[in-house]
């Protein structure tokens, strides 16, 4: 195997090109929650979902995060997905987002959730959070 056929197969295999000009990122936040309870008697239940958030969408008063993911499967699933609000702060520079909303509706019924995210880097000292 020549040097290029290695390049050509390191770009194929991650999906990435190094030749590509970089972006500033920003941060993220990880969330999980479980929906409200929908519908009655047997079929009565709920969902668990989990993700990452987009990066940080500027906005007046600070900035806020998109989201969107399926929820587990109960012989059916969800989306969930929105924007959060504007963030919370918790101490020490770190801090949370709040979301609600309701679920796609599927087989006759949505679901309503909330959930706040987790903490922006919880491992990082304050000064070397973005």
């Amino acid at each position: 195997m020549t040097d290029t056929d290695r390049i050509i197969l390191d770009k194929v295999s991650c999906g990435c090109d190094s030749s590509q000009t970089e972006t500033v990122q920003s941060h993220t936040h990880e969330f999980l929650g479980s929906t409200k309870l929908a519908e009655e008697g047997e079929d009565r239940h709920n969902h668990r979902f989990a993700g990452v958030t987009s990066e940080m969408v500027l906005v007046p008063g600070g900035h806020v995060h998109d989201f969107l993911v399926n929820t587990d499967f109960f012989d059916h699933h969800h989306e969930v997905g929105g924007r959060t609000c504007l963030q919370i702060d918790v101490g020490e520079g770190k801090h949370v987002h709040f979301a609600k909303g309701n679920s796609t509706f599927v087989d006759d019924h949505c679901h309503v959730f909330q959930f706040a995210t987790l903490i922006d880097s919880p491992l990082l000292p304050a000064e070397e959070c973005p």
